[in-house]
């Protein structure tokens, strides 16, 4: 059973999102005052996923943020009121994972619950700035300089980025492409890679037509570069 962390001042969310997370079969831990939740920092990192409300008493979500980002790479979910852009980037520079505004909906929270908590141990990194987009590696979303989620990745076309990110520079074959992210025995066409390609030009390439990060190595497959060479 996955443990959250939940740190709410408002007693109708807390009860919301306690039910329904119960519901899917998770156990939940709530608190309702940012000093309370300093004080027990050490037991709280020791959760699957952290939950946390911006405007908190006493001690706010941001300033607990910083603190379990000292002791700990837990993943983090931002849950305000506070939902405009800088606050956002804020949270994000901070180091949480996701953000989501009130009001909220109930089913797009347990869907990104559902991807931090799954996604916790496969990631060790957070988010991958490409141009003037950046990847959420934990949400599955790519956003904008203003923080607008401009797309929304499947599973698979967040472990090609993954793949593609943990050789940037190097030349990646087609073959290998295929062996590491369908195996051996479900080998799709070579044109879905190429497509999935496409894809990635049309959201991060200022002109897909003369790529900057995602290069084609004739007869032998892709090379990523961060820089552009």
């Amino acid at each position: 059973m996955k443990n959250i962390c939940l740190i709410e001042d408002e007693e109708s969310i807390i009860d919301l999102i306690k039910l329904n997370l119960e519901l899917e079969g998770y156990k939940v831990r709530s608190f309702d005052h940012g000093r309370k939740a300093k004080d027990a920092l050490n037991e709280i990192i020791e959760s699957d996923l952290i939950i946390l409300d911006v405007m908190l008493p006493e001690y706010s979500g941001f300033d607990l943020c910083k603190d379990i980002r000292v002791l700990s790479e837990v993943p983090i979910l931002f849950l305000s009121a506070k939902g405009i852009a800088s606050d956002r980037i804020h949270g994000l520079k901070l180091g949480a994972n996701d953000y989501l505004a009130k009001p909220f909906d109930l089913e797009e929270l347990i869907l990104r619950i559902e991807n931090l908590v799954s996604n916790k141990l496969d990631i060790s990194y957070k988010s991958l700035k490409i141009g003037d987009v950046r990847v959420n590696f934990s949400s599955f979303e790519a956003t904008d300089k203003q923080s607008k989620t401009i797309h929304v990745f499947s599973k698979r076309e967040i472990e090609l980025l993954e793949l593609f990110n943990e050789n940037e520079g190097k030349v990646v074959s087609r073959d290998d492409i295929l062996d590491k992210l369908w195996g051996k025995d479900n080998f799709p066409t070579s044109r879905t890679i190429d497509n999935y390609i496409l894809t990635f030009r049309k959201i991060f390439e200022q002109n897909p037509k003369e790529p900057t990060y995602f290069h084609s190595i004739r007869g032998v497959g892709y090379r990523f570069t961060l820089k552009g060479i």
